[in-house]
């Protein structure tokens, strides 16, 4: 049978809990707290009954995820105006609206770091600003893939561009790597530590011990960088949308 969803509401300690509830062909019972909202999936014969029994059973846990997400900070609102700075590559970037010249272009500032100039009559600067980045960041991808594919004696993959709501990067062996294009606002080593467990996929289709030997392989500071990565979501300019983001691969 294909995937069905539905959205269904619970009471946990007096609070009233809304969850979307997915069966699909796995073999497992998941819950799942982010941004977007509480996900429980199950597999297709699992009743309503024993899905909210599963989720009361984790109902403590599911209430202080739900208290951690709402007490962290949002992210900025990003303003793409003459003179906004953003990070790129974990340097300030500099956004100018100047000139006719049609296109973006990159320089460098008299400050010594980039900027990003549009023409001045741009209609929306924030848009044009997008592509630019997902641009520079498809490019700047490519190369970083190709290295780790090297160091860990694989061949190179086709390279994609992600805009998921919940995923840093994910691989599959038909459509290869894809990659958030927001990571192209971190510091390269947390960027790197993405493309490094993307790569590992390549061979290993899971996160078993041996994955993440691989991981450890071809990027051996991957624990340290984990954590990072998650703190550095929460500082990422909110030019369209705030994801709310993890890493995870598609089979």
């Amino acid at each position: 049978m294909p995937p069905s969803e539905q959205v269904r509401r619970i009471v946990l300690e007096g609070r009233d809990i809304v969850y979307r509830l997915r069966r699909s062909a796995r073999r497992t019972l998941a819950l799942q707290v982010d941004a977007q909202g509480v996900r429980v999936a199950v597999p297709q014969h699992c009743t309503t009954a024993e899905a909210e029994r599963f989720v009361a059973a984790h109902g403590r846990w599911l209430l202080g995820k739900l208290d951690a997400l709402a007490a962290r900070p949002r992210p900025r609102r990003f303003v793409a105006e003459d003179g906004a700075c953003f990070a790129l590559l974990g340097q300030p970037c500099r956004l100018r609206l100047a000139g006719t010249r049609r296109g973006a272009r990159w320089r460098v500032g008299d400050d010594g770091h980039e900027e990003l100039v549009l023409p001045a009559a741009t209609p929306d600067p924030a848009a044009a600003l997008i592509r630019a980045l997902q641009r520079r960041a498809l490019s700047w991808f490519a190369g970083r893939v190709a290295e780790y594919c090297h160091r860990l004696g694989v061949a190179a993959p086709a390279v994609r561009l992600s805009s998921a709501r919940t995923r840093w990067g994910s691989c599959s062996r038909l459509s290869g790597i894809r990659l958030h294009w927001r990571l192209i606002h971190l510091d390269p080593v947390l960027a790197d530590y993405v493309v490094a467990h993307e790569v590992a996929h390549l061979v290993e289709m899971n996160h078993s011990s041996r994955f993440w030997s691989l991981v450890e392989a071809i990027y051996p500071d991957w624990r340290a960088a984990r954590r990072q990565l998650r703190a550095a979501a929460a500082t990422l300019p909110e030019i369209a949308t705030g994801d709310d983001l993890s890493i995870d691969q598609e089979d």
